[in-house]
């Protein structure tokens, strides 16, 4: 068998087109994901910052306001970010998806791509495995991270809610625990001795009761909380009658941890459940807690369907954006496409949502946003694959001199 040095030479010279081609594609990659995932770290930052602010206010405000510290502010502003990060990150995903595409159409990066043979398809690469690592860090969240942090928040808002000590020792303030109890104290001594005390408990619409005494002292007992006060007046008004009695005591014991105590429940947050305990154990859940069948159904998927919208989100902001030529008033078009687009998926996921509530055996429809999103965008790929079709077709550049004039 003979050997042609003309042929061996053109299959070397080949190999190592592929190789340099195959080298250059990867660093591409690499390339435009690390741009990715750095925008979308910027974005994810910024938005959950912004909701975090509104949402610390108002935590603030309550805890702060009922006599806790600052320490236990910060740990429910931890317990509540895994639940901003879930709501944030489909939003910031598609946000770096759209600013990083754009910048490379407007240096001209995918133009010079496209001049040495690449398609629209290879230059999606990048944005497919973006969309892949968000949709790892929500499936994170919504399986693990997210259920620990409401069952952890729960657990600790019901021990906030026993601290009665912490609620009620604040002296000089008119403080109101509960609807129609009104708690006052002079002054604390160093002791724990509360002097001046004042309770009005108007619970009762058919009678209020006012207690007053001099001294005061709080005493645990068998995890309930009393209030004994000393030398004392007990004031009792029966509306109906319009008629105002009262007892003078020297020591009178008053239960106070149903002022701090909310109602115990044995229901927990749905979305405090395990996902694992979800798909072993929902006829026991349904039973114990009351959900319904549709509602569990429509959660346990929902927690898959949401990584598959991240892939969506990154493939429409990427392949929207590949539509139409370059322009010199920017990619304004099919950004704001794009941005339709994500509101089309992010909407159907309420539309959906009744027909599983009613009839779980119709959990697929959990998944359908999800399944449109991605079906655009690989319409978006063809349509970016073969530019003489579609609505945002390029315009071919002038050929002769006087085209060119």
């Amino acid at each position: 068998m003979q050997f042609s040095p003309a042929n061996n030479s053109s299959k070397v010279r080949q190999n190592n087109i592929d190789r340099i081609w195959g080298d250059r594609v990867s660093r591409y990659d690499r390339y435009v994901l690390s741009q990715y995932l750095l925008f979308f770290g910027f974005f994810a930052l910024i938005l959950v910052a912004v909701f975090w602010v509104n949402r610390a206010v108002v935590l603030f405000d309550r805890l702060i306001g009922d006599g806790q510290s600052a320490l236990v502010f910060l740990e429910f502003t931890a317990l509540t970010l895994p639940n901003l990060i879930r709501m944030v990150l489909p939003v910031a995903t598609f946000a770096s998806a759209v600013w990083v595409t754009n910048r490379l159409q407007s240096e001209s990066e995918l133009t010079v791509l496209r001049a040495t043979g690449t398609s629209p398809w290879q230059m999606a690469r990048p944005a497919l495995a973006f969309g892949i690592v968000t949709a790892l860090m929500m499936s994170a969240l919504t399986h693990f991270l997210l259920p620990t942090s409401i069952s952890q928040l729960e657990l600790r808002e019901q021990e906030v809610s026993r601290n009665v000590t912490a609620k009620l020792l604040t002296e000089g303030n008119f403080l109101h625990p509960t609807k129609g109890v009104t708690f006052y104290i002079r002054k604390i001594d160093a002791d724990g001795t509360l002097n001046d005390v004042f309770l009005s408990d108007r619970r009762n619409p058919k009678q209020s009761v006012t207690y007053t005494g001099a001294r005061a002292f709080l005493v645990r007992n068998e995890g309930k909380t009393h209030l004994i006060m000393v030398n004392g007046m007990a004031q009792r008004l029966d509306v109906a009658a319009r008629r105002l009695s009262t007892t003078s005591f020297s020591d009178f014991s008053y239960d106070i941890s149903s002022l701090a105590q909310k109602s115990a429940s044995q229901t927990r947050n749905i979305r405090a459940i395990p996902s694992l305990e979800l798909m072993t154990q929902r006829a026991s859940i349904t039973e114990k807690e009351g959900y319904s069948p549709g509602l569990l159904a429509e959660e346990l998927h929902l927690r898959f369907a949401r990584a598959l919208i991240c892939i969506a989100v990154a493939l429409i902001g990427f392949s929207a954006l590949m539509l139409g030529s370059y322009s010199r008033f920017g990619v304004w078009r099919q950004a704001m496409l794009a941005f339709l687009l994500l509101i089309l998926v992010e909407g159907l996921r309420g539309v959906v949502s009744d027909p599983v509530l009613k009839n779980p055996d119709l959990w697929p429809l959990v998944y359908l946003p999800a399944g449109i999103g991605l079906a655009i965008a690989v319409v978006f790929l063809q349509l970016a694959a073969r530019p003489s079709i579609g609505l945002l077709r390029r315009r071919q550049a002038p050929t002769t001199p006087e085209a060119q004039a």
